[in-house]
């Protein structure tokens, strides 16, 4: 057993008292548990976003239905948002990410059959499952809050999602090895990487049985009602105005993310149309790194410039991406830049907007406004990418930079209420 296990007994309802020094320990295991896990399920989530569109365009005959399995997986994770919260709440964040794993597992293979199968709706409910695992992929960042000291609080979430860089790139570039996989395993065409999806959420689904002991939500509930530990890891207050505005802003933030994101590959299409695959690729890839890879620097930023403060600052890395893509939308490498800017500034803002949402709401109402967090910020984004296609159809790339100012505009103007309380 590590450190941390052998400080604290296996059990949430242990009737000893826990020092601040093992709760401690136990948070360092945790997040080391949750950022492998993050790792696991980034590569298997990574590889169903890149075939999804492929398989359903070819599922389908026709590309205009494509972007049906990106919706769906979306969709997917909106829907079961708040009910593995509120599983969670009962049965602890171990029982909800592992049933996020199955979901997803039935979800690969129920595309599987799809795809031998050719059948679309088939394909799309099996989406639908990958993306309800994906649910569960999301409250690993929930549950690096747990049982994290206010002064670490950001910093240990901010980890949690770093370790997904590694997943989401790793699991695209396993589609070629993934092909001739499949085809010795006999798969059908365009699921090979689906192999190596089904072996990372296994391992994943391992992960959480076994190591993810004491549940940290459980021990967590424990303290509060005991009154353990409670100066430095378990404060209960309840600010609803402050965790209103952290829901806004995460959920705007990631609004105006994705529709701006969505639309770039379709935008750069036009502009590089013989180098395509190389410039959409470099600049999604910087993108991503981006979103993922300087999580641990904004998580820092959040625990000692404050939650509110470092909100704003991601609103002004949005807007400055925003206004790149506006002022010359026509220029590649300004593209290039205005993404990376996109994708650090949603960092900052749903990081220290996570961070504020936990610290904002009591113990046992957590999994309940997490969930309704993720859940509103799923659906708006799925709403966004369907309303940006059409802005960029009516003004353009750089009238849809603009538009999603309006956005950034209303998260810095309402930040006060992110201070009440």
């Amino acid at each position: 057993m590590t450190d941390a296990a052998a400080a604290v007994p296996d059990s949430s309802a242990t009737t000893g008292e826990l020092t601040p020094t093992q709760v401690a320990l136990l948070q360092r295991r945790t997040v080391r548990v949750l950022a492998a896990g993050q790792v696991l399920g980034g590569i298997a989530f990574g590889a169903t976003v890149s075939l999804g569109a492929l398989l359903a365009a070819d599922l389908s005959g026709s590309e205009a239905l494509s972007g049906l399995a990106t919706a769906s997986v979306t969709l997917g994770a909106s829907f079961c948002a708040i009910p593995l919260a509120r599983l969670a709440a009962r049965r602890g964040r171990r029982f909800a990410l592992t049933l996020g794993n199955l979901f997803a597992l039935v979800g690969i293979a129920i595309v599987i059959v799809a795809a031998a199968t050719r059948t679309f709706p088939l394909l799309l409910a099996g989406v639908i499952l990958i993306g309800a695992g994906n649910a569960g992929n999301l409250q690993s960042r929930f549950a690096a809050t747990d049982l994290a000291a206010s002064g670490r609080r950001a910093r240990d979430l901010g980890t949690v999602v770093w370790a997904t860089t590694v997943g989401g790139v790793l699991g695209p570039l396993l589609l070629t090895p993934g092909e001739t996989v499949g085809r010795t395993l006999g798969m059908p065409p365009l699921t090979g990487a689906y192999a190596f999806s089904i072996v990372a959420q296994l391992l994943a689904f391992t992960l959480y049985i076994v190591a993810l002991r004491p549940d940290p939500l459980l021990v967590a509930q424990r303290l509060s009602r005991s009154g353990e530990a409670r100066r430095e890891h378990i404060v209960e207050v309840d600010r609803p105005a402050a965790a209103r505005y952290a829901i806004f802003a995460v959920a705007g933030s990631h609004v105006v993310m994705a529709s701006v994101m969505a639309m770039t590959p379709v935008h750069l299409a036009h502009l590089a149309p013989d180098q395509v695959t190389l410039v959409v690729g470099t600049t999604i890839a910087l993108h991503v790194f981006g979103m993922y890879g300087l999580s641990p620097l904004f998580g820092i930023l959040a625990d000692r410039l404050g939650r509110v403060a470092t909100i704003v600052v991601g609103q002004a890395l949005l807007a400055a991406a925003l206004v790149l893509a506006a002022v010359a939308p026509d220029s590649q490498w300004t593209v290039l830049v205005a993404l990376f800017l996109l994708g650090a500034g949603w960092s900052a803002a749903t990081i220290a907007g996570a961070a504020l949402l936990t610290e904002s709401t009591l113990t046992a109402e957590r999994p309940r406004r997490q969930g309704l967090s993720d859940t509103v910020m799923t659906f708006c984004a799925a709403v966004g990418a369907v309303l940006a296609g059409v802005v960029l159809s009516l003004v353009g790339y750089g009238g849809l930079a603009l538009a999603a100012l309006a956005l950034v505009a209303a998260v810095t103007v309402l930040a006060p209420y992110g201070r009440r309380g």
